[in-house]
């Protein structure tokens, strides 16, 4: 299929490196030179030259929104996916002729997830707690993190929206928000002017208690979950690829490619059973309620209602 990736960054590479492996026709929108790779300057020319059947959208978050009226201004008819969150606030989508629209929330495509799904879906869930966290200036080598678009809240930047991937997976997982309330800003020594630092509290359809944190500051880097339902106790590790059920420990074998690998294959094919996983734009613009629901709730110290 030929494809266009709008954006080069880590991301926008990324894709392009595991569509490209994956047997496709890949060209890229961008302001850079890229060797070996069919580069266009706007979105217009791409869609014109190309032809693509599928984009993904990788520039940063506060150029999500332009860039998806761009692509229906131009009467895009293909498959579009856009990188998480889907924008840096929530906003209307533009009237468009999408095939389909999908949020690269990849986490979902991870093996554990897969596994505590359907483990899941029988039993009464009674407390979940969900951490991650990631030193800010380890996360991109050879990179000035103060420059980084995650630095800057006007960007899309900020550890809230950075990390949203567990924001996604539990609605996912528990039904969706009924209620929240959360304290978090920018508390520690980075030089950054955005967020560093979140801690939710909240109730879902499906789970009582529900607490989140969310970081820049963990040297360790850690993205855990622990889940308390009526039969059994899950604790799972999805940077060492654990996952334990009561005294029973299995390990999983991935690398960092394989879950974006899964979605694209699965967005692709369109069919089977995985469709299941892949992120509808409702559910995007679900997790981005919730950011704002966060942001409101940290302000005025209050609980906000779903």
């Amino acid at each position: 299929m030929k494809i266009v990736v709008i954006g080069y960054g880590s991301i926008g590479s990324r894709h392009v490196r595991i569509l490209t492996n994956q047997g496709h026709e890949v060209s890229v929108v961008s302001q850079r030179e890229i060797e070996n790779i069919d580069c266009y300057k706007t979105i217009e020319e791409s869609l014109q030259k190309c032809k693509p059947g599928y984009v993904v959208v990788a520039n940063r978050t506060n150029e999500h929104y332009s860039t998806l009226s761009a692509l229906a201004r131009a009467d895009f008819k293909g498959i579009v996916l856009v990188e998480k969150p889907l924008f840096d606030r929530h906003r209307d989508i533009p009237i468009n002729s999408f095939s389909k629209i999908y949020v690269a929330y990849n986490l979902r495509f991870h093996p554990i997830m897969h596994k505590l799904c359907m483990k899941l879906q029988n039993e009464s869930i009674v407390s979940v707690v969900a951490y991650t966290g990631q030193y800010l200036p380890q996360w991109r080598p050879h990179t000035d993190y103060r420059k980084g678009y995650s630095a800057h809240g006007c960007l899309g930047g900020g550890v809230l929206r950075d990390l949203s991937h567990e924001l996604d997976y539990l609605n996912w997982l528990l039904g969706g928000w009924k209620a929240l309330t959360a304290l978090g800003g920018h508390f520690s020594h980075l030089e950054i002017e955005s967020d560093d630092v979140f801690s939710l509290l909240m109730q879902t359809e499906r789970c009582p208690v529900v607490t989140v944190q969310l970081n820049y500051l963990d040297r360790i880097g850690r993205r855990e979950l622990l889940i308390n339902t009526d039969l059994h106790t899950y604790k799972a590790d999805l940077v060492k690829g654990i996952l334990q059920v009561d005294d029973e420990v299995e390990v999983f074998k991935l690398n960092l490619d394989d879950t974006y690998w899964l979605q694209h294959e699965t967005i692709l094919a369109e069919n089977g059973d995985n469709t299941r996983y892949l992120c509808s734009l409702e559910e995007g613009l679900k997790v981005m309620r919730m950011i704002e629901a966060v942001e409101k709730s940290a302000k005025e110290k209050a609980w906000i209602a779903g």
